[in-house]
């Protein structure tokens, strides 16, 4: 109860930040507004309680943004995303390398970033901060064992690692969490530009059921994302 407060309170203060410094902006200066698509690359794993061994796993993210900018400092940004997240198991730790498993957690999720920038006309450096709501629509497993039967694998690492999660049905599909990034904007002209940017996901929802009954007490997904969007100025 304590952990769902406290992610609570952490949620409700990003929005709260992203609504202010919105509102902030408009009061003082006038508005553009544009739209675009960003793609690129994400590196993920899961915060387990007890711990998993794991690695990074490798996924992308491809999505339409629209941002409401003013001409000095602030701004709001909205996306919807088709993003992979996920795990791979690392067993080179537990000294068993001829064992592969790893899970892909597609979610359309949906961003709603403060964005704050500075520069010059051609060239822009900016932060962007809020909260994220997603939904899973698919979960993907690949493995070269049984992972529904590993208690009768021979030479399977059991009883010095946790495995309950190789089998587990996710349980909560929606997910929501705090998204924070950096990044640089080239202006090719007055409507048209071009952004890199490194982007933070800590999740703060669980994938498995996380009750005092359950194995886990904590299941929720992090990520790093590195993007290239295109933006064209419609206002």
């Amino acid at each position: 109860m304590g952990r769902m407060r406290f992610s609570l309170r952490l949620l409700l203060s990003a929005i709260a930040v992203a609504v202010s410094l919105g509102a902030m902006a408009q009061r003082e200066y006038s508005p553009n507004f544009s739209i675009g698509a960003r793609g690129g690359v994400t590196m993920s794993s899961m915060s387990f309680t007890p711990e998993v061994h794991q690695n990074m796993l490798m996924g992308k993210t491809i999505g339409f943004t629209a941002r409401y900018t003013e001409e000095r400092f602030f701004g709001l940004i909205g996306e919807v995303n088709l993003t992979q997240r996920g795990w791979k198991e690392d067993f080179v730790k537990d000294e068993a390398p001829d064992f592969e498993y790893s899970r892909t957690l597609t979610y359309v999720q949906i961003p709603l970033l403060t964005h704050i920038y500075f520069g010059s006309r051609r060239v822009k450096g900016f932060f962007n901060l809020g909260p994220e709501v997603g939904f899973m629509i698919q979960d993907k497993i690949n493995a070269n064992f049984d992972y529904k039967n590993y208690e009768s694998i021979q030479g399977f690492p059991q009883g010095y690692r946790t495995n309950e999660q190789l089998k587990m049905e996710v349980e909560n599909k929606f997910d929501y969490g705090i998204a924070g990034g950096a990044g640089i904007e080239f202006f090719i002209n007055r409507r048209n530009s071009i952004l890199l940017e490194g982007r933070y996901y800590f999740g703060l929802g669980n994938i498995f059921k996380a009750t005092k009954r359950d194995y886990f007490a904590a299941s929720r997904g992090t990520s790093i994302e590195v993007t290239l969007a295109y933006f064209f100025r419609v206002l």
